[in-house]
């Protein structure tokens, strides 16, 4: 199968979008695919050549001065390459594939990863609409998509071939007990909250320690609040870690506090560190934690209750190891083999009604 994956960029800054193509990318041409990932560039690029992935350089952006240039290189693509599928990431990517060609001898996929942004409703646009969780595919049938159009895959990154094939150790000795997140610096990912907690909790265990994995544009913000709440000595910004593993199974608590949040892969990676985790009642978290059987849920905007679930986790041990065992448990459908071999059975049913639509009109 000729396969085409359309994304902003592939940069290797911890965007889930970028890290699920790339994944999706080098797994379908390990099973006998030819894949092209067509960006604006960036580090994977080499990860993904080695993996046997051809790159094709196609600036994606929303400027009106660049629409020309983009269907230029996008034809100039489909030319070359021939695709059966395009599958589009971004919203940029879905109206090229829908519009550069008149005539499209190809299926348009479109995966909706942040089901939270109003643009996200122009994913219709695909000939499949693929949602990264069941909640996700009810939103966006809410949003007139219909039923018939909807598949649903889960991201997953368990034998990721991003993953260092050499245990990485953390930067630093983490201090017990310590409380772990993996997320962007944004007031979405509820690091506010978190860090609000994290006051109460240190109150109780004076000890603790809240590492923050991860940059963004919201990180000078969170950092005022910790010199506000005199927390400096106990709070540690580590910004962008590429592999956050080793901090995964150096923690006593994996939080996730996201207002919104689809199909987190940061779950995922907890997960297979075995971390008792705990993580907001929103959107897609509930299906990545088997609906609280792998980790506790509590409601979302709500600091004082994430502060008690921190709390009895750290303070009984015997709770803190039951999930941690249960988190590993059913994580055979988050491997990356697994979810390629879901987008081709996706792809190949796009196909093969394509074709039969196809001999419909002649």
């Amino acid at each position: 199968m000729r396969i085409v994956h359309l994304a902003n960029h592939i940069r290797n800054t911890g965007n889930g979008i970028v890290n699920m193509m790339v994944d999706l990318a080098c797994t379908q041409a390990k099973a006998g695919n030819d894949v092209v990932v067509a960006t604006s560039g960036g580090e994977f690029d080499e990860l993904l050549n080695s993996h046997g992935v051809k790159t094709f350089q196609l600036t994606q952006s929303s400027s009106v001065w660049r629409i020309f240039s983009m269907i230029r290189a996008f034809r100039k693509l489909t030319h070359e390459c021939q695709p059966d599928v395009v599958h589009a990431h971004m919203v940029t990517g879905v109206l090229i594939g829908r519009f550069a060609s008149m005539k499209r001898n190809y299926v348009l996929l479109a995966t909706v990863h942040n089901v939270f942004q109003r643009s996200a409703s122009l994913m219709r646009l695909g000939d499949r609409v693929v949602c990264v969780t069941k909640d996700v595919a009810k939103s966006m049938g809410n949003r007139g998509i219909s039923k018939s159009k909807i598949e649903v895959v889960r991201n997953g990154t368990i034998g990721s071939p991003r993953r260092s094939p050499v245990e990485l150790l953390p930067a630093e000795t983490l201090k017990r007990p310590c409380i772990v997140t993996v997320a962007g610096m944004y007031e979405r990912k509820g690091i506010r909250d978190l860090i609000l907690a994290f006051s109460i909790v240190n109150g109780r265990f004076p000890e603790s320690r809240l590492y923050l994995i991860g940059d963004g544009p919201d990180r000078p913000a969170m950092e005022a609040l910790v010199r506000d709440l005199k927390l400096e000595k106990r709070v540690r910004f580590t910004g962008f870690v590429a592999d956050p593993h080793a901090y995964l199974q150096s923690s006593d608590v994996f939080v996730l506090a996201s207002h919104n949040e689809s199909g987190a892969l940061a779950l995922v990676e907890a997960r297979e560190a075995g971390c008792a985790i705990i993580a907001t009642d929103v959107d897609g978290n509930p299906e990545m934690l088997d609906f609280g059987r792998a980790g506790v849920l509590i409601p979302v905007r709500r600091p004082e209750t994430l502060a008690d679930a921190i709390c009895r986790m750290l303070d009984d041990h015997d709770l803190r190891e039951s999930y941690r065992q249960r988190s590993r448990i059913g994580l055979s459908e988050f491997s990356v083999e697994y979810v390629c071999e879901q987008y081709l059975t996706v792809y190949r049913r796009a196909i093969r009604c394509l074709g039969e639509h196809s001999s419909m009109r002649n």
